[in-house]
Order: structure tokens, then sequence, then C-alpha cells
């Protein structure tokens, strides 16, 4: 059931994209909170039923990759985001990908810390604002960037740490 929520975020990522670029606010801010609502309830349901699974950990944090950039690039398309906070955000995933793909590949499964939890709320939270209109969407994203480079710090360092095991 987890993994059927997370590919139902997957698949609204294409409606929201389009939503936005259409400036359809109502409806793109409806499908970004139904995306970040799946966020929420995919772990939530693997976790209440006992099905956490290696697939589930690795594809909750791209789908939420996609789902995120996807959306965001509609913004910058529309002007409405800088391309700095845009490449910031594109550089620190493509990193994190990169080394949980290494990391999985010596038998580490780098799950979602504290600090990735609280920069995809702020991704979120970025997102639906400016599909609302709201220019402190750009104030939330920028929050967002501070926790998802600390946030890889802290999986540089864990894996570091498995690495010397």
């Amino acid at each position: 059931m987890a993994t059927l929520i997370t590919l139902v975020r997957f698949l609204l990522t294409f409606p929201a994209f389009y939503a936005v670029l259409e400036e359809n606010k109502a409806f793109s801010s409806f499908l970004i909170l139904i995306g970040a609502l799946s966020d929420l309830l995919d772990g939530s349901v693997a976790r209440k039923n006992r099905k956490e699974s290696k697939w589930g950990i690795l594809l909750d944090p791209m789908v939420d990759k996609v789902f995120f950039l996807s959306v965001l690039s509609a913004f910058l398309y529309l002007h409405e985001v800088p391309p700095l906070p845009f490449l910031l955000i594109l550089i620190r995933e493509l990193l994190v990908s990169f080394l949980r793909s290494i990391s999985v590949e010596k038998g580490y499964i780098m799950q979602a810390s504290y600090l990735g939890k609280t920069k995809a709320f702020f991704e979120f939270l970025s997102i639906f604002l400016l599909s609302l209109g709201y220019s402190v969407g750009i104030w939330t994203l920028w929050i967002a960037i501070i926790f998802g480079y600390t946030s890889m710090y802290d999986y540089l360092l864990k894996y570091t740490t498995f690495e010397r095991r």
C-alpha cells in the first residue's frame, strides 16, 4: 500500500507540473498539497503495517525529487523562482542521489534523516505557497536549501562512518 501511495505521488507530478505552467492556482495548489500529504502518508503506512522495504526506502526519496524538481522547474520557467536556488537544489539532490547509490552498492541503505525530512517539508511548503501566489515561498525555498545542505553533510558523515567499519 505504501508503495502504491508513492507511485500515485509520482503520477501526480505530471498534472501538477502542467497546472503550474497553466497558472491554475487552485488546481496546482490542490495537487501539491495531495503530493505533500502522500509523502507523509506513505512512510506512516509502511511503518504501521511493518512493511518497510529497501525498495520503498529508495523509491520514496527519488519520487520526492522528481515531484519537487518538476514542479519547481515550472516555477523557474515562469520566472517565479530565480535560477540560483533551483541550481543549488538540483546540485544537492544529484549529489545525495550519488551518495545513496554508492552506499547501496556497499550494502548500506541510507534512510532519510530528520534533517532530510525537514528539508522535504520546506520544499513542499515552498511550492505550495508559490502555487498560491505567495512570494514568501521563495524564503521557504531558501530555508529548504539550508536544511538540504545541512542534511547532505549529515548523510556524508554517516556514509564515511559506515565506510570506516
